[in-house]
């Protein structure tokens, strides 16, 4: 016979992986966990391999992944197949926004450098403009 698999109490999953309890509620309300049943008193149950699932719903946030993403992902897994393709496609299109990213901070330092260096001295106080140095740069653009 084999032997049940220990089930764990959400206070020590949070514990073990470091995720606190309100969030492993919920990423149980959102389907990306499954509690495999309650305590008399009505504490979640998981099984151990729930650890492995939040160090990758971890670390496929710190990749740039939100949380709809990565259930998407967990859903192919969790079907039997291996969710790489979907992984693989998900990163380029954060690499392509980064990119994105990129550009647009690039362009505003260049904005914010033309902008400083062509108020070298700050113009005299009126009624109608609050920062000559914002107000006057955007008659510019």
């Amino acid at each position: 016979m084999l032997a049940q698999e220990q089930l764990k109490q959400i206070g020590t999953v949070a514990k073990e992986s470091g995720v606190p309890i309100k969030t492993i509620r919920y990423y149980e309300e959102l389907g990306l966990l499954q509690a495999s049943g309650r305590t008399e008193g009505g504490f979640r149950l998981f099984k151990s391999d729930v650890l492995e699932r939040l160090h990758f719903i971890k670390r496929a946030q710190s990749l740039g992944l939100n949380l709809s993403e990565i259930k998407e992902i967990l859903q192919v897994y969790d079907q039997g197949e291996l969710p790489c393709d979907r992984v693989k496609i998900k990163l380029e299109e954060k690499l392509a926004e980064i990119d994105e990213q990129i550009q647009q901070l690039l362009l505003l330092k260049s904005q914010l450098k033309q902008l400083l260096s062509s108020h070298k001295t700050i113009p005299p106080q009126t009624d109608q403009i609050i920062c000559p140095i914002i107000e006057l740069g955007a008659q510019q653009d």
